[in-house]
């Protein structure tokens, strides 16, 4: 097998690129070598398969059927109180609740109905819903006709996926006395943003703080800090701890989760489960960190994204052992293949050491963040930093505009719903089978041995190459490989020579000849193929090692 076309230098140039941004050279270079095959006229019946994206390839249609269901309904209201062609009225809240009953019972087999008549039973039955309140949110909400109110969050789709936040990240052990505020985001991205510009905007973080990242991570908590808004002093605490010779337990020493006890460290981010390895915080981590707030860092501020937290049995987030220093930040992207719908939340606890540093801040910046916000209330200093996240998300200014839109909360609020019955809990099971499924075809095609890890959510995998090349053929191996050949060397070939496209784990700051494979957004024996052809470029530098050998 040729080496790839690249020269050494080139690659060096191009792994300075985004892990994201070098996917799509990756997909490129996949994409010409299709088309220049001989005979195709610019198609190959070799089909690129690109793992590099966390994209699921399944979508939970139950939930969507009930939000279509649901406009039918909406759009009826809407004509009953005013017809004239194409226009109708606002939705009117009394009586809404009989109404829809009416409807239901009317249209027994239009899809969606049927789910839709569950989840507002379920509702009104867990949480006492006033009946024509709820609907009403529900249908006005969905026609979109006002701004939403409240701006944060709409009253009964907070405390629905509370619930579900309760059930899914908190292992059904809320923290108690202690409720969780919740503000609605256009996913998970626009909450990491919003959430590292009001820290800055209220004088919780300042340009050249430390900060801690828990590594591997998602890129952008990797690049976000460098930007020069933020110029953050970052601190790694690695996932460094091997099971055997060549086996990665991408599990952090406790010398590395030391760190944070630093008082000089003023936040820690983390993925929860962890991308790409896609492991769970052990219960080991979880109550060293807890000990370290207690008594070394009781400031230390904690964003956890728990995005992929479905997919682990009886997960729970540091946030519900830790409700007073965490912010969470949940997406719906994944778990129901929602990613082009923007879901994603927002938390934080009522009682928090986020408002508390606000209030002991000096008077001076105190006085710099009435002027602020003073255009929102009389009282500015009372204003919460879930609501002031909120009002920063618009530049204060618009801050009667803010909010997610009410569609999405709908959404939002039907998918909590429809994952609280027996329905979603299948559904949750059949996912998780899946990625499974994926991950056991995948290492049966590339022969790589991986630690067992009841924690793994198996969304992602992350391999080791060179920890593998030690495994197999000794140190001798994989010592050549680091002087031969750059890390993402083997990108290059997999793109070039087998049509496949994968990440780099360098760019999440994990080992820098390892690789993510998404597990989420290809078909299950496309993982066997990507396996075999892992296996066979992995060969190829073997006896390229052995030739050197003579």
């Amino acid at each position: 097998m040729p080496e790839t076309s690249f020269s050494r230098e080139e690659i060096q140039s191009l792994a300075q690129l985004s892990p994201f941004e070098l996917k799509d050279r990756f997909i490129r270079l996949a994409q010409a070598v299709q088309a220049d095959k001989p005979g195709q006229k610019g198609k190959s019946s070799v089909q690129m398969l690109n793992a590099g994206r966390g994209n699921p390839n399944w979508v939970a249609t139950g939930p969507r059927e009930a939000f279509y269901a649901l406009g039918y309904f909406a759009l009826a209201e809407s004509r009953r109180v005013w017809t004239a062609d194409n226009l109708g009225g606002m939705p009117e809240l009394p009586g809404c609740g009989e109404r829809f009953d009416l409807f239901v019972r009317q249209h027994p087999d239009l899809p969606g109905v049927p789910l839709l008549e569950k989840c507002v039973a379920y509702a009104l039955e867990r949480f006492g819903f006033d009946k024509d309140a709820f609907v009403h949110e529900l249908t006005d909400s969905v026609t979109a006709d006002n701004y939403p109110v409240p701006d944060r969050m709409l009253a009964h789709a907070e405390q629905v996926v509370r619930a579900y936040v309760g059930d899914e990240l908190y292992d059904r052990r809320p923290p108690e006395g202690n409720e969780l505020s919740l503000f609605a985001t256009e996913g998970g991205t626009a909450a990491m943003c919003y959430i590292f510009d009001s820290l800055m905007k209220n004088g919780l973080l300042h340009r050249g703080d430390r900060i801690a990242l828990m590594v591997p991570v998602f890129t952008p908590y990797i690049e976000i800090p460098e930007l020069d808004t933020y110029e953050f002093d970052v601190v790694h605490v690695n996932a460094s701890l091997f099971t055997e010779v060549g086996v990665r337990e991408w599990r952090y020493p406790a010398e590395e989760v030391a760190k944070l006890a630093d008082p000089s460290v003023k936040l820690v981010c983390l993925v929860n489960p962890s991308n790409p390895p896609s492991l769970a915080l052990s219960e080991r981590v979880t109550e060293q960190i807890k000990d370290i707030v207690a008594t070394r860092n009781p400031n230390l501020l904690i964003v956890t994204d728990d995005v992929y937290g479905t997919f682990v049995e009886n997960f729970r987030s540091i946030a519900a052992d830790l409700p007073r220093n965490t912010l969470l930040v949940y997406s719906y992207s994944k778990h129901y293949g929602a990613t082009g719908w923007r879901l994603g939340v927002i938390g934080l606890h009522d009682d928090n050491v986020v408002d508390e540093m606000i209030a002991n801040l000096p008077q001076a910046e105190k006085d710099r963040l009435s002027r602020r916000y003073g255009t929102l209330t009389l009282e500015p200093e009372r204003i919460r930093f879930i609501d002031r996240l909120v009002a920063d998300s618009r530049q204060v200014a618009l801050n009667h505009t803010a909010g997610l839109s009410l569609p999405q909360q709908v959404m939002m609020t039907l998918f909590s719903l429809f994952d609280l019955l027996e329905e979603g809990q299948a559904y949750k099971l059949k996912v998780r089978s899946i990625v499974q499924q994926r991950l056991d075809l995948l290492l049966e095609g590339a022969r790589m041995k991986i630690a067992d890890d009841p924690r793994r959510a198996g969304y992602y995998i992350e391999l080791d190459l060179l920890a593998e090349a030690e495994r197999v053929h000794g140190k001798d191996f994989a010592a050549f490989l680091e002087k031969t050949y750059e890390p993402i060397d083997p990108l290059f070939r997999l793109a070039e020579q087998t049509h496949v496209v994968l990440l780099n784990g360098g760019g999440f700051d994990g080992p820098q000849w390892s690789v993510r494979v998404s597990l989420a957004n290809l078909d299950d024996l496309d993982y066997l193929k990507i396996g075999h052809h892992l296996r066979r470029i992995f060969d190829d530098y073997a006896e390229e090692w052995r030739a050197t050998k003579g």
